[in-house]
């Protein structure tokens, strides 16, 4: 089977890591790379949550900011990546320098970095991210810089993406099946 880009959006609790780990479940040789770092106890429980959900079987990496580095030399042993979660990728990026004016990083430029590892090897990839676009426009400029940096990762994945899944309710909707394109 040849490799294949996978998208899964949705909003808080919609059901994506576990349609994402459903999917998964189909790869021989997994990698689940979780990008969470634990801020708080909340947090904390929720990781904690996440690794008691996945297969023992499964590898893990747990890498924050840099992506594509810690995927070099590890990728292609393994036939599914699965990559959670953009949604706390991006802002970890965003606020890697305490606030969002000294965080100094080109979003859109490390996504497509990411974007170009996944094409140089040999893994399908499914990657959850959130959709953050369809509630209200954030207060604050750190909130509106957010959700737009996160709207155009989301962006281009989904164009790169052989399947996009949006989750309401955890029901999964194939959007490429959607789209006129």
């Amino acid at each position: 089977m040849n490799k294949q880009l996978t998208l899964v959006l949705g909003g808080a609790r919609a059901g994506k890591s576990t349609y994402a780990q459903r999917l998964a479940a189909g790869g021989k040789r997994v990698l689940f790379v979780a990008t969470a770092e634990a801020g708080d106890d909340q947090m904390e429980a929720r990781i904690r949550t996440h690794r008691e959900s996945r297969p023992a079987e499964w590898d893990t990496l747990e890498e924050p900011l840099d992506l594509v580095g810690a995927l070099a030399g590890v990728g292609d042993r393994y036939d599914m990546i699965l990559l959670d979660c953009l949604t706390l990728w991006v802002s970890n990026l965003l606020l890697r320098g305490g606030t969002a004016e000294s965080a100094d990083v080109d979003i859109p430029r490390e996504a497509r970095r990411l974007l170009a590892a996944y094409e140089q090897g040999t893994a399908s990839w499914i990657v959850v991210s959130n959709e953050v676009g369809q509630g209200v426009v954030p207060p604050t400029e750190l909130g509106r810089l957010y959700a737009d940096e996160l709207g155009r990762v989301n962006q281009m994945m989904a164009a790169a993406a052989d399947h996009v899944y949006l989750m309401v309710a955890g029901l999964p909707l194939n959007l490429k099946s959607l789209s006129e394109d």
